[in-house]
């Protein structure tokens, strides 16, 4: 390293100064001490390499003392914020999924804000069981013997086969071996479980004979794995449920149907394509039924297994339940989910159903408040204009289906919806868009009302100089 550049390097300001220099900002106040220090060694640590690597002058302390400001305001105070999704994914797993309803919010801030009857039965003091919270309600609402819940679908599936065919075969149409996100697949779970996978069937067509011909003395299950997240259409063949519950009664084995996003309603009034809801697959007969939460439920990650009064018993008895339980936060908010459900009130009270039901020209109404908001001189500059679109329901959920939508596009060209994208990202609050066609658009289906006034003070900022 040559004399000069050592010599640059030593003119940096010390730790201990630049932290006192920043310390009084007000963006700053509430962070603590170690976090301060982390951001500005972080600072001083990126500048030194620059100096190194560029051979360039060191950065003023002013200078160095404004990039730990800005960097530690994009980064908010916690890691985990909330986002405006302006995505038009309604359930976007990557932003959280289901938002909870007001119920679904009260009743966790109730449990966490005190003690509560978690595992106790209070008229006996004695103890009780968790999944007493919600077994009724989810009884009433499937008409279901018996329901448990674990903390999510994947961990249902693993506890109902590791439960019931440890060991043993469990027969799967080869059209129905999925892959959820993460790169997590059905045999892979199945695997994990312990038990023997034998496929039957072609990827399109598979037919009862198929189910009929590989049932042997290890097979403990038949599963049917809906197709939630993807769909194979043209020359196709499929199995109904009611139809392999007869098989399996005829054959003495057990029928499981893994629901994946599972709905208590039926959505086609509301434009929707045919979807088989959780109570009209165990009408069916279906042994158990497994689905998520935080799907078309709209309520918080879990996974729920519903069906017959001795096999779900089983799965309560199995020592993984405990490593997979749900704990008082999650009991809390699906009560007050499955509550709206049970009142009547789902439509309305559940986030995810209103999102996915409400009416194009109330989502148009939204993106022109936020074009307003913007006021003329903004939205000339940033080439801002209200667009109709296509949004998705997202999590896997409803694959087929395109949601008339409409937002705000920005951007004159694609390197100013880019930058603009990208700035609005590490905003705050951080907003979430899509590129289309060289243009940021800002689908306002997955814009909050309560946030129209954020987006907009999120856009002027993100678009200052």
């Amino acid at each position: 390293m040559s004399a000069d550049r050592a010599a640059a390097l030593r003119s940096l300001p010390s730790v201990d100064q630049l932290v006192r220099r920043v310390a009084a900002d007000p963006a700053l106040a509430g962070l603590s001490r170690a976090r301060l220090t982390a951001a500005v060694r972080e600072a001083l640590e990126a500048e030194r390499r620059r100096v190194r690597e560029q051979g360039v002058p060191p950065a003023d302390a002013d200078t160095l003392a404004a990039r730990v400001v800005d960097g530690v305001r994009r980064a908010g105070l916690f890691s985990l914020r909330p986002v405006i999704n302006a995505s038009g994914v309604v359930l976007h797993t990557n932003l959280g999924r289901a938002l909870l309803s007001d119920l679904a919010r009260e009743r966790v801030a109730a449990v966490a804000a005190a003690y509560s009857n978690l595992e106790m039965d209070l008229a006996s003091k004695e103890r009780g069981s968790r999944y007493s919270h919600v077994e009724a309600l989810l009884r009433r609402l499937t008409g279901a013997e018996d329901a448990l819940v674990v903390n999510n679908n994947a961990a249902a599936v693993l506890l109902a086969l590791e439960t019931l065919a440890h060991g043993k075969e469990v027969i799967v149409s080869r059209g129905e071996l999925i892959e959820i996100g993460g790169e997590f697949r059905i045999p892979d779970i199945m695997l994990r479980s312990g038990a023997v996978l034998r496929e039957v069937g072609a990827t399109n067509r598979t037919h009862l004979r198929d189910y009929a011909d590989a049932i042997g003395p290890t097979t403990a299950l038949l599963l049917k794995v809906h197709t939630s997240n993807y769909r194979v259409i043209g020359f196709t063949a499929d199995v109904s449920s009611r139809e392999l519950v007869e098989l399996g009664r005829e054959r003495g084995v057990a029928v499981m149907e893994d629901l994946g996003s599972g709905s208590l309603v039926d959505l086609r009034p509301w434009g929707f394509p045919y979807e088989p809801t959780v109570p009209e697959v165990v009408a069916s007969g279906v042994d158990l039924v497994s689905f998520s939460g935080d799907k078309l439920l709209g309520g918080p990650q879990a996974g729920i297994v519903v069906g017959k009064r001795a096999i779900v018993s089983r799965l309560k008895k199995n020592p993984w339940n405990r490593a997979l339980r749900i704990d008082k936060f999650t009991i809390a908010a699906l009560e007050g989910t499955l509550t709206a459900y049970e009142d009547g009130t789902a439509r309305e009270a559940v986030p995810t159903l209103r999102l996915l039901t409400e009416p194009l020209a109330t989502v148009v109404a939204r993106a022109r408040r936020v074009l307003r908001g913007l006021g003329a001189e903004a939205a000339q500059r940033l080439a801002a204009r209200v667009d109709e679109g296509r949004a998705q329901v997202g999590g896997g959920a409803l694959p087929t289906v395109e949601l008339p939508t409409a937002g705000v596009s920005l951007g004159a060209t694609d390197a100013a919806a880019r930058a603009l994208d990208a700035a609005l990202r590490v905003g705050d609050p951080p907003v979430v868009g899509r590129l289309v066609e060289d243009r940021l658009f800002l689908d306002c289906r997955t814009v909050l009302p309560a946030q129209v006034a954020g987006l907009v003070k999120a856009i002027v900022s993100a678009a200052r100089p």
